[in-house]
């Protein structure tokens, strides 16, 4: 939304006014705030205070390098919820104070401050490190200002707001070379600098500006991130307005952020995390292979059983199956039954699967609209349910699901029953929901069954109720770390539902970069855990496409196989070649190293949860933060701190990639590589850019055995073949490797000794090998 057209004219279709000095500070009582009061003129005479608008800036300290910022215009304007849920764990002790002095005033929160000049006439705030080491970015001259469209003819026309939109916007300076990242999962331009982002949850797949996970952070590559507390719709113009600010506007009579400084970008989301909340913990056995039966694909019983036994004689385990949206009948979406035509003992089917070893794990797809074709809508909508218009209608459409409504989760009642539905599914062993849509929630002429609730604001939080509600449901059955959802709409505090996934994306090279650079977006917002279609979801994948897609998808933290309009088991890809690298052997290959990779990647995950870190995908930004390359490639990640993964998108097995500075050796053969410069080379489909982190300890367990991803590998049980190896990949003294245990308890650490001896070896039981690479 761009107020101005070009640098000396106002846009046409706007009344802006920007706060053009700093008029008053005055100090709160408790010594950890200020509030500015700020004239839309510059204030020359008594005369000059008439006939004008101020903006009012709260600036307050809010834990140790976080400081919030309030512009209000009119503060009469109710404050409708909902909220995000800050300081869900509990709010950090604050250790404020403001230092007033002749020429400034300077308000600070542990190592970050912000100081406001009292040079008469002008508008200077500038936010910096505490000691002076660095200023992160600046509201200076027109930075902070209100707008009207249409444009005002009169000043009288604000009499009348129902047909005048009005906006408050800040404009935040951009430094020379600073880069801009996250704003949730957004599949274009890693680099947000030069864009439009409107923050709106939309269903508009993976090739587009719109995104089904719109989270309000974002990063910067000079360590600090701003969140900007609403749920409404913010429009953004990331060096796209003016070249070197970033404005943020909402269409409210107020805006508020928080300034978040690191000085690492790692600390800055560990900062964030503890704003909006850590990252859930999910188990070990959700790391497996997931298999879906695909959206729209015909099947029953027999199929479902059919891919189980195949998968299972192929030695492929599937940790969990997936029952897509037909496990109900046509039209009747979600309605919570059972298609009786092809289901017809569906407890006694998910029974026989689990006992037969075909799958330890059921998941079912819903989402939170009901067709009116089922006898259950006419049940939700008597009973208030539903989504109602403001004349008490039932808000409903055709698009989706013919005459659907929406469940209103803003009723306790409906909550209530649509968690018996729920419960209703575990009774008979369901143990994971996916949790689809909840991104096309309508905001006008709608009338929620909570009065204190703005529709707008309803809009992306909807995603944070509707996902809340179904994680605490499998957390109340089977523990509060057992839980796990596969959601695709999410918002700010959503990270504390996992697992999200990336939506829908086609079967192409280009759609796989989306993919990874949707994942590295939304990492950036303390989601830990995350996934995407493997082979994609649109159309038919070419079995290049697939294996390759097989090996970036099992090297994320957790791997589904689903598909739209065709099946993603990987005999039917390939019309089940027996060819050397055929997609069934790809398969079990990377299946089978992504299970020996188990102790380090949880051991990673448990560490990126209580950081508020993404796993994998992790941007290369976040453990190489000084180099000026890591804040720009995005067609690689890390896996963790240690390992760093790139897919292959070239039909003829060629990859560039880059290695940030320091050594590097192949996870394939142990060959060392420097670093800070980039590689080409040419992988098979059993490998792919994999190269491990100098000073790494990487435990690595078994590739077959009992207890699918949530096997013991710290089991002191020999295992015929040895339990596993270490590698050490030029270790120094003091480079160690965490153990945590299948439950995610911490159990040692394997230390490297000043005598060149591993230490903590007696913390693996059973037989493990130790390899040096140097």
């Amino acid at each position: 939304m761009k107020f101005r057209d070009g640098m000396w004219l106002t846009n046409e279709e706007f009344t802006v006014q920007y706060a053009e000095e700093i008029y008053t500070v005055t100090p709160r009582e408790d010594g950890k705030a200020i509030s500015l009061l700020c004239p839309t003129r510059k204030i020359f005479s008594r005369g000059d205070t008439l006939n004008l608008a101020t903006l009012s800036v709260d600036i307050e300290a809010q834990f140790d390098g976080v400081i919030s910022l309030e512009v209000t215009h009119f503060s009469g304007q109710r404050r409708l919820g909902p909220d995000f849920d800050l300081f869900p764990d509990g709010r950090p002790d604050c250790n404020g104070s403001i230092d007033k002095g002749p020429k400034s005033t300077t308000i600070s929160s542990g190592s970050l401050s912000a100081t406001v000049s009292s040079d008469q006439h002008t508008f200077d705030i500038k936010f910096h490190a505490k000691d002076g080491s660095k200023t992160l970015t600046s509201l200076l001259n027109r930075s902070i200002g209100l707008a009207y469209t249409p444009a005002l003819k009169s000043p009288k026309h604000v009499e009348d707001l129902s047909n005048i939109k009005h906006y408050v916007f800040t404009q935040t300076e951009l430094s020379v070379g600073e880069s801009i990242h996250g704003l949730g999962e957004r599949f274009g331009a890693w680099n947000k600098i030069g864009q439009n982002v409107e923050v709106w949850n939309e269903d508009g797949g993976t090739s587009s500006e719109q995104a089904y996970k719109n989270v309000s952070f974002w990063l910067s590559s000079r360590g600090y991130g701003v969140f900007i507390d609403t749920p409404d719709k913010i429009d953004l113009e990331i060096g796209s307005e003016r070249c070197g600010r970033l404005q943020t506007a909402v269409e409210s009579q107020r805006l508020k952020w928080y300034i978040i400084y690191g000085p690492t970008p790692k600390e800055v989301l560990t900062k964030y995390s503890i704003l909006t909340g850590k990252p859930g913990k999910v188990p070990a056995w959700s790391y497996g292979l997931w298999l879906s039966t695909s959206f729209t694909t015909s099947y029953d019983e027999k199929t479902v059983t059919h891919f189980v036994e195949t998968m299972k004689s192929s030695k492929i385990p599937v940790e969990v199956f997936h029952f897509d949206c037909f496990w109900q009948r046509a039209f009747h979406w979600t309605d919570f039954v059972w298609d009786p035509e092809f289901f017809p003992d569906p407890g006694g089917q998910i029974l026989r699967m689990k006992s037969s070893g075909l799958a330890n794990h059921i998941s079912v797809w819903t989402n939170p609209y009901v067709g009116q074709a089922s006898p259950v809508f006419q049940f939700a909508a008597e009973k208030g349910y539903l989504l109602k218009k403001p004349n008490g209608d039932v808000w409903q459409w055709d698009l989706w699901q013919t005459g659907m409504g929406i469940v209103d989760f803003t009723n306790p009642e409906a909550c209530s029953w649509f968690v018996s539905c729920l419960e209703k599914l575990m009774d008979m062993g369901v143990d994971s929901i996916k949790t689809d849509f909840g991104e096309r929630i309508p905001t006008k002429k709608v009338a929620w069954h909570d009065k204190t609730v703005d529709p707008n604001r309803m809009h992306n939080y909807y995603a944070f109720i509707y996902n809340k509600l179904v994680y605490e449901t499998l957390q109340k059955r089977y523990g509060k770390n057992e839980a796990v959802l596969f959601a695709r709409t999410a918002c700010a505090g959503t990270q504390r539902f996992p697992l999200q996934w990336g939506g829908d994306c086609e079967s192409t090279p280009a759609a796989l970069g989306e993919s990874l650079r949707g994942g590295l977006s939304l990492g950036l917002a303390s989601f830990a855990s995350w996934s995407c279609d493997i082979g994609g979801f649109e159309g038919k994948p070419p079995p290049w496409i697939y294996k390759r897609w097989v090996a970036f998808g099992l090297l994320c933290t957790h791997s589904r196989l689903h598909g739209s309009n065709s099946y993603r088991v990987p005999w039917l890809v390939d019309d089940s070649s027996t060819e050397p690298e055929n997609c069934t052997d790809v398969l079990r290959f990377w299946v089978q190293l992504k299970r020996r990779l188990m102790p380090y990647l949880y051991s990673q995950a448990m560490e990126s949860i209580a950081n508020g870190w993404p796993t994998s995908v992790r941007a290369v930004a976040l453990e190489f933060p000084d180099d000026p390359t890591a804040w720009f490639v995005d067609r690689q990640f890390m896996i963790g701190s240690s390992i760093l993964a790139a897919p292959v998108f070239e039909e003829d097995g060629t990859s560039e990639f880059y290695l940030p500075p320091g050594a590097w050796y192949s996870f394939w053969d142990g060959v060392k590589f420097e670093g800070g410069r980039w590689q080409k080379k040419k992988y098979g489909f059993y490998k792919t850019p994999l190269f491990v982190r100098e000073g790494t300890v990487l435990v690595i367990g078994q590739a077959e055995g009992e207890g699918g991803f949530a096997y013991d590998w710290l089991n002191e049980k020999k295992v015929e073949g040895g339990n596993g190896e270490v590698r050490l990949y030029g270790v120094k003294e003091g480079d160690k490797a965490v153990l945590v245990d299948a439950k995610g308890q911490e159990k040692g650490a394997l230390e490297f000794g000043a005598d060149g001896e591993l230490k903590g070896l007696d913390l693996l039981g059973g037989d493990w090998k130790v390899g040096k690479f140097e």
